[in-house]
């Protein structure tokens, strides 16, 4: 990781929570930017790598445990409360309830336990994730290059899944440099397992307010860095470019 970039984005972000602070859309203006940051320096990351395999009908990678930050989970969380209001009398049912059915499944479970139970993610529906849009950067940072090879690695076999360097790092670089502005801040910057915190964000909106005022108000979803990088180690064994970040978004 480059530290020339990090402290750029530190205080690209530590601005935006000094600015943003009072208002009540801090955590989409914050989420939002780190997508942005994202998407718009990946492909210049990649442009010298092979094609991804990842695409749409191929959920492979969405059984693993996903952990994300509480801007991304208070984003997410009043998306799914849009998608609710919207879709209530269709076959989908509510999203909210395939979340905290999924949570009841997860809660707790380690990594190696969540791979072995292949819980699907409650966000794939007909091979397709009906939050891309806001996915967190846990999900855009997991790329690989061999669709068979996830495909056996979630059916238990002892394979090493191809994935994109880049792309992990520059998920690291972003994520970490949106947790040092929180922590400067004094707000929560921990990671939190995402069914988990989806279903306490859920359950009372109240959590956010909360967070933006200092408290971690999803604490009881939070999961150890140590934790967290487990599955990327028990995935794969990414190796590549480091990244370096435009501010471009």
């Amino acid at each position: 990781m480059s530290d020339a970039a990090f402290r750029e984005l530190q205080r690209m972000f530590s601005a935006l929570v000094a600015s943003t602070s009072a208002a009540p859309n801090l955590a989409d203006v914050l989420a939002d930017r780190a997508f942005d940051l994202f998407e718009a320096n990946i492909d210049g990351q990649t442009v010298h790598l092979p094609a991804l395999a990842c695409a749409k009908g191929c959920p492979s990678c969405c059984a693993l445990r996903v952990t994300a930050t509480a801007p991304e989970i208070f984003l997410l969380a009043r998306y799914i409360r849009q998608i609710d209001a919207r879709m209530s009398d269709t076959a989908l049912g509510s999203l909210a309830r395939r979340v905290k059915l999924a949570n009841r499944t997860t809660r707790g479970l380690g990594e190696a336990e969540r791979m072995t139970l292949r819980q699907p993610c409650p966000f794939v529906v007909r091979g397709g994730c009906i939050i891309h849009a806001v996915r967190p950067l846990a999900c855009r940072g997991h790329a690989s290059f061999d669709r068979r090879a996830c495909a056996q690695a979630m059916a238990g076999r002892d394979v090493e899944v191809p994935v994109s360097a880049p792309h992990v790092a520059l998920r690291s670089l972003v994520q970490d440099s949106l947790r040092a502005a929180l922590d400067a801040a004094g707000l929560a910057s921990g990671l939190y397992e995402l069914n988990q915190g989806l279903a306490l964000a859920l359950d009372d909106p109240e959590r956010e307010r909360a967070w933006r005022g200092g408290e971690d108000s999803l604490a009881a979803a939070r999961i150890e860095p140590s934790a967290a990088a487990r599955t990327d180690q028990l995935w794969s064994r990414a190796a590549g470019d480091e990244a370096a970040v435009r501010d471009e978004a």
